[in-house]
């Protein structure tokens, strides 16, 4: 055990001289290498200077085996001399454990196979194209973080099954899966044996499909059959480090993407995957009870830095199951080094920033602790060691000034790894256990009632909802272990409602909610796992119909809920764009960037986003004008990305930037979009190319596709193109001088009224610069043109009553939107103002929405005093009761004298504006 802080081994004298030569290990090579450390170049051992040393060590006649052999004790002699005595770097030590594995793979590799082609012939595809064996890399030799006494975690694939060539005269002919399974012998021979020189790397192939019962070569065929059919939870945590790392020339071959596209599916699922906790808990305990067994009767072996509590391997469990969890829907999770996964993880908001940091100084500090428990006798341990001065040694290189102030670090790091562990696995933010105990694994639950106990236990109105699962096949089908989620479920639902936390209309669209649902097991896990996702899921559901009818469309936007930032924030563009890019260049970087994964990766951002705004919402967090703010922002910025998307991927295209623009009418343009708004757009181009035409033309409709389609995701938006000019007759993408001469009544076809009247909405939504001062300099030409007043005022008078015939309102109703008195009424007068007053008036010109507008009318004297604010405090609260209504789907009518004071107001403008009553 460790001294305390009182115990005079804390005060040890710490060792003189030259660091790295207490080391027991460092001693031997000495010893025996004095006459070849030379070979190896001064400085960090890299690839090139280790290949270096090995051509060296072979020109002196060494074979492969040794060669490699001694090539590792030079490379173990230059880390520990750089580690202890020149604090270098952990992943420079990292990086020069996993580059030395990788060429002694390599080595190995093509040797094995040199040797076995002149034997029976290179083994042959079904075309009788050569076969490749890909060495792949586990754990930390897949993440490129091996430490200096590790094993290597292996698993051997072979591309195809068939027979070798054999030889000319037809002898030797084996089959493929034979000619691997003796490569891979001869490849251990070379690497995991033990001689005089040692060994160059411990093996482990128990990671292989069926583990030490399984064949040591497979085939990719098998590989993907495995994983499909047999492939365990547990065993996706293996994968998601894998990396074929051998032989070097395969690395880099298309033909390694046959091998990503099996492997990826199976670590990240399409879908939300918290069923993995249970697992992870489950390999955690086995772990655990391990590393209690061995250390019964011996207390010394409980210090270990990597697999007790608050260890290295739960930093790595920690990491690992946030991105098993969340990496099917974020590509830019997969990433093998726990240090990279730790940073790409707070980025995206799922840890802290700081817990990200301090879990990453512990992950360092730990890690160079097991190096300098491993630099003492080359064991492959990491206990501390019960000497006193080795425990002195191991703080002096650190830094330490005893080893108090060592320990003490030690134990504030390890405090800090479990807790973080604990509360990630406890699902409810508390830990686990007391006093130091399990550290993970909480208390298994009692088994679930069978249904018809668990109907006993519920309330009338639920009961009866949930009776009717008594036939219902989905239920029926459900694994055990799926239904015993269930039925917890229902139980903790119930619970709240007794208490009066949910309400049951809440309870009752949580069963609609489910039923589609059930196969998808994960999302019973994942409320289970975490009570408060649970708790807000029902009280978003019982808030209104149109969010319950929206996650019933998009169950998956409910892991939003996890985050603690979802109702304290907003809707910000740069944050979206910036992680929608950093998804793009994940799936670049890994091949699977095709159409279909970028349609339905636009679908999940814009959906979470939504629902984030919903939630605000909801709980009231946001106002209507925020809403629409959000909504708005987001539909620019989907917009702008599929834009970008849609021309890089354009076969046509004849430029890197295209000269195009959106412009935004309607609710779009006015920046007051509401959930499910269908988006009024033009497309223009400024393009003297005389292939301009074609090549926007299909442009556009490759970006209304993208936009539009209908996948797994759903869908992004409905568009509407019929402000363009000359409407659903026109080009689908007009040059931008066409659209100017139309609305600028320039030639014979030129735009009416009413489209100048959607032009006072009109917003430069994106495109080039230039584009957008000429877009806004056409806009304010239109809206500040000489008009007749009396002449206008008759074409808007009689457009309004066009819009109001096509919306009759029942009788003894106010319709909020359309009756005399509402919405558009309001609408109309500031479109009048607008046209008829904002060339004397400049302050009318922004498009500034029609509360703002409505205020500076009163501003500068166009309406009576306390007329335009009125209106704009009516319009305010108009839009309000219409969201309210909206969001339950009720109708947006009211029975007087409910809304009287704002449509007295309203009609107040009207007045003021025509002169008459509407």
């Amino acid at each position: 055990m460790h001294p305390s802080l009182s115990d005079p081994r804390c005060h040890q004298p710490l060792p003189e001289g030259p660091l790295a030569e207490h080391s027991r290990f460092y001693q031997r090579l000495h010893r025996r290498y004095a006459n070849d450390l030379p070979l190896l170049p001064p400085g960090v051992p890299v690839l090139a200077t280790m290949e270096q040393a090995y051509d060296a060590l072979r020109a002196r006649g060494c074979d492969t085996g040794t060669a490699l052999r001694v090539l590792r004790q030079l490379v173990m002699e230059r880390l520990i001399q750089l580690d202890c005595e020149a604090q270098t770097p952990l992943a420079d030590i990292t990086r020069a454990v996993t580059e030395l594995a990788e060429l002694a793979l390599d080595r190995a590799c093509h040797q094995a196979r040199r040797e076995l082609d002149e034997r029976h012939g290179a083994p042959c595809g079904p075309q009788g194209q050569p076969v490749q064996l890909w060495i792949i890399g586990m754990g930390k030799l897949g993440a490129r973080e091996l430490n200096v006494s590790s094993d290597i975690d292996l698993i051997y694939v072979y591309e195809h099954d068939g027979e070798t060539a054999g030889m000319p005269d037809g002898r030797g002919r084996i089959s493929n899966h034979e000619y691997f399974a003796r490569a891979v012998k001869a490849i251990y021979s070379l690497v995991g044996d033990t001689t005089e020189h040692g060994f160059v790397f411990r093996v482990d192939l128990a990671l292989r499909p069926n583990g030490n019962s399984g064949p040591a070569s497979v085939s990719l065929a098998a590989l993907e059959e495995y994983l499909q059919v047999q492939g365990r939870e547990w065993e996706r945590f293996a994968w998601l480090k894998s990396r074929v790392v051998a032989p070097r020339d395969c690395i880099g071959s298309p033909e390694v993407q046959a091998l990503r596209g099996v492997v990826l599916p199976f670590v990240f699922r399409r879908y939300l995957d918290y069923s993995v906790f249970d697992a992870l808990r489950s390999l955690h305990s086995q772990i655990r009870d391990h590393a209690s067994k061995r250390s019964a009767g011996h207390p010394e072996r409980a210090n270990d830095v990597k697999l007790s509590r608050g260890g290295i391997r739960e930093i790595e469990f920690t990491v690992q199951l946030l991105q098993v969890v969340r990496g099917g829907q974020f590509p830019e999770l997969r990433r093998r080094p726990t240090l990279d996964a730790l940073q790409r993880l707070a980025h995206a908001g799922l840890m802290p920033q700081e817990t990200a940091d301090a879990l990453a100084r512990a992950y360092v500090f730990l890690r160079r602790v097991e190096h300098r428990i491993q630099y003492l006798d080359d064991q492959q341990t990491h206990v501390l060691p019960t000497r006193d001065d080795d425990l002195a040694w191991i703080a002096s290189t650190l830094g330490y000034k005893d080893c108090c102030a060592f320990l003490h670090e030690l134990d504030a790091h390890r405090e800090l790894v479990a807790q973080e562990f604990d509360t990630l696995l406890g699902g409810n933010g508390k830990k686990q256990c007391s006093g130091g105990g399990c550290g993970g694994p909480r208390a298994a639950a009692p088994p679930p009632p069978e249904l018809e106990v668990l109907l006993e236990q519920l309330p009338p109105g639920f009961r009866e909802r949930v009776a009717e699962w008594r036939n219902h096949p989905r239920v029926a089908g459900l694994r055990d272990e799926a239904r015993a989620r269930l039925f917890r479920l229902v139980l903790r639902t119930a619970q709240w409602l007794k208490e009066g936390r949910v309400t049951e209309e809440a309870t009752l669209r949580l069963a609609n909610w489910l039923e589609p649902l059930l196969r998808r097991e994960s999302y019973l896990a994942l409320l289970l796992e975490r009570p408060s996702v649970h708790e807000q899921l029902l009280h978003l559901l019982g808030a209104a119909k149109w969010p319950a009818r929206y996650l019933l469309q998009h169950p998956g936007v409910i892991d939003e809920l996890v985050g603690d930032a979802l109702l304290s924030e907003r809707f910000v563009v740069a944050d979206f764009e910036r992680e929608l890019g950093m998804r793009l260049a994940s799936l670049r970087s890994t091949g699977e960037d095709d159409d279909e994964t970028l349609l339905n990766l636009l679908r999940r951002a814009q959906h979470a986003e939504t629902f984030r705004t919903l939630a605000r919402d909801v709980e009231r967090r946001i106002t209507v004008e925020q809403v629409a703010d959000d909504l708005s922002a987001l539909a620019d910025s989907v917009l702008r990305i599929t834009s970008q998307w849609c021309w890089s991927r354009l076969k046509n295209r004849h430029r890197d930037e295209p000269q195009f623009a959106i412009i935004g009418y309607g609710k779009l343009g006015g920046k007051e979009l509401g959930y499910g708004s269908d988006l009024d757009i033009v497309f223009v181009f400024d393009d003297d190319d005389e292939r301009g035409p074609e090549v926007y033309a299909a442009f556009v409709r490759k970006l209304i596709n993208w936009l539009t389609v209908k996948t797994g995701e759903g869908d992004l938006y409905e568009i509407d193109t019929a402000l363009r000019p000359n409407g659903n007759s026109g080009l689908l993408v007009t040059s931008f001088e066409a659209y100017a001469n139309y609305q600028q009544q320039r030639g014979s076809n030129t735009a009416w009224t009413w489209e100048h009247q959607a032009m006072t909405r009109a917003r430069f939504v994106m495109g080039s610069e230039a584009l957008r001062e000429r877009f806004d300099a056409v806009r304010e030409a239109v809206i500040t043109s000489a008009r007749d007043p009396v002449a206008l005022r008759g074409e808007i008078v009689t457009m309004r009553e066009r819009v109001r015939s096509a919306h009759p309102t029942p009788a003894g109703r106010f319709d909020v939107k359309h009756s005399a008195g509402g919405m558009v009424d309001a609408e109309f007068a500031v479109q009048y103002l607008v046209l008829s007053q904002s060339a004397a008036h400049p302050e009318l010109r922004g498009n500034l929405g029609n509360i703002a507008l409505l205020q500076r009318a009163e501003q500068v004297g166009l309406l009576p005093a306390g007329v335009g604010y009125a209106a704009a405090d009516a319009y305010r609260e108009l839009r309000r009761v219409q969201h309210v209504a909206r969001l339950d789907e009720a109708p947006t009518q009211v029975t007087p004298p409910a809304l009287q004071a704002e449509r007295d107001a309203v009609l107040a403008l009207w007045t003021a504006v025509f002169g008459t009553a509407p």
